[in-house]
């Protein structure tokens, strides 16, 4: 089977989406496609959405609608849907959007190619199977989406935890690890197409090897520390509970991995957390802050919360703020709770008004906001090894990085104003500026 057609692809949501959609992209590769960047260029357009909360439901929702519109205005000649939100909702997306040519799940990466062909051959066609897809393959196809210098690692699929107000380990399953050999051996051909930059990657990164009997992080980090010539490896979506000593003693030692925390917490107070079904309490997660420190004094944090959870009074919400004046995150992201069907939150007492939530998350943000800058400020002056990744969108004469404490997407920027550097290369960086998320520099010339 060969696809002779253009196809553009549009991917929402996670990192953990994007490396299915660089799949996806693999496959269609290999079975001829031309990738087209451009929607007016495709023959046939797919999205790839998220269907977590309802402000990434939305942005699906419009991406869809958008790319339906050049059914009508260009040559597109079907549009398919894939991902999280038509696992979660193919008979609402079938009845609300005739659009749709094909609904896929979160899994049938591989199927793509002889779907299209039964679109163009006339078909409305509805590919969501049962069973996993498996990540295990050793000729799996993969498109890298972002230059090829920095790739996303998935570790590890699905989720076992039972989180009150998350809906993905049923939309993609329970946790299931992949074999430590094909991590290994995916890492090692990364490394060879030229990336410098690896993030692990799952939605609980700590827990992979639990449901093959042990955990098994500390030896897969010691294994890429050892095996993969790349510069920077990076660790994220850390679980509290399952971020244990032997895994900072692997990263105290390492020559590659990064001391770069991210750690969603979800609250601070130690009722909310019991309603959200997480574990531990507010001391408990001081502690955890405490001994990352106290291993690894250099160590960047970044974590997630929650706020406007069903029952939060003032009262949690002032420790969650106390919590973050404490603590001094480098990074954090707020999210106001959305209730979600299939969840246990959706039916709990003492929704939180929206006007409410909106006014916890400014004022989270707000107090984040003085805490990230003055973690900048202290950067000014020193030298640091940055990433470059291309030119700003507001200028081709300023370059944009990432140093070692910034992860893709997330963080924030380093803005190179002078200096010569290409892209791929990690230069030295004098920080010069400082704002709450980004920061400017120079490139330090280096004579002799």
């Amino acid at each position: 089977m060969a696809l002779d057609w253009n196809i553009g692809m549009i991917s929402l949501g996670c990192a953990k989406n994007l490396v299915d959609t660089e799949i996806a992209l693999g496959f269609l590769v290999k079975h001829g496609a031309t990738l087209v960047e451009e929607p007016a260029e495709a023959d046939i357009l797919v999205v790839n959405t998220c269907g977590f909360i309802g402000p990434a439901k939305e942005e699906s929702i419009e991406a869809i609608l958008e790319m339906a519109e050049y059914k009508r205005t260009g040559r597109c000649r079907g549009l398919i849907v894939t991902g999280c939100l038509s696992a979660r909702y193919r008979e609402e997306l079938t009845q609300e959007i005739p659009e749709i040519d094909g609904l896929l799940g979160t899994g049938e990466m591989a199927e793509l190619p002889s779907v299209i062909e039964r679109v163009l051959g006339g078909q409305k066609v509805q590919e969501i199977r049962s069973e996993y897809f498996s990540y295990d393959d050793p000729d799996l196809p993969r498109v890298l989406a972002h230059g090829g210098r920095s790739a996303y690692l998935k570790i590890a699929e699905g989720c076992s935890h039972t989180c009150a107000f998350c809906v993905i380990p049923k939309i993609r399953g329970p946790l299931r690890s992949r074999s430590m050999e094909a991590v290994v051996a995916e890492a090692r051909a990364l490394a060879g197409r030229g990336v410098r930059e690896l993030n692990l990657i799952a939605q609980d990164t700590t827990a992979y090897g639990i449901d093959q009997g042990q955990t098994a992080i500390a030896a897969l980090l010691e294994r890429l520390d050892r095996e993969v010539t790349v510069d920077w490896i990076r660790l994220l979506y850390a679980y509290p509970t399952t971020l244990t000593d032997d895994v900072l003693a692997v990263i105290r030692k390492a020559q590659r991995i990064v001391p770069y925390f991210d750690i969603p917490l979800q609250h601070a107070s130690t009722s909310m957390l019991r309603a959200m079904h997480r574990p531990g309490s507010l001391d408990t997660q001081k502690r955890l802050v405490d001994r990352i420190r106290q291993a690894l004094p250099e160590a960047i944090l970044r974590s997630s919360f929650i706020v406007g959870f069903p029952g939060e009074t003032e009262d949690d919400f002032l420790q969650l703020l106390n919590f973050l004046e404490e603590v001094q995150f480098h990074r954090v992201g707020v999210f106001p709770f959305s209730r979600e069907e299939d969840t246990l939150a959706y039916a709990m007492q003492e929704q939180v008004p929206e006007e409410l939530k909106q006014d916890r998350y400014e004022r989270a943000m707000a107090l984040q906001q003085q805490i990230s800058l003055a973690h900048n400020k202290a950067l000014v002056g020193r030298e640091l090894d940055v990433l470059i990744e291309g030119r700003s969108d507001e200028s081709d004469l300023v370059l944009v990085g990432r140093h070692s404490g910034q992860a893709p997407e997330v963080d924030g920027q380093v803005y190179l104003g002078s200096g010569i550097g290409q892209v791929g290369d990690i230069v030295p960086v004098r920080i010069t500026d400082a704002h709450p998320y980004d920061l400017v520099g120079e490139i330090v010339e280096r004579t002799g």
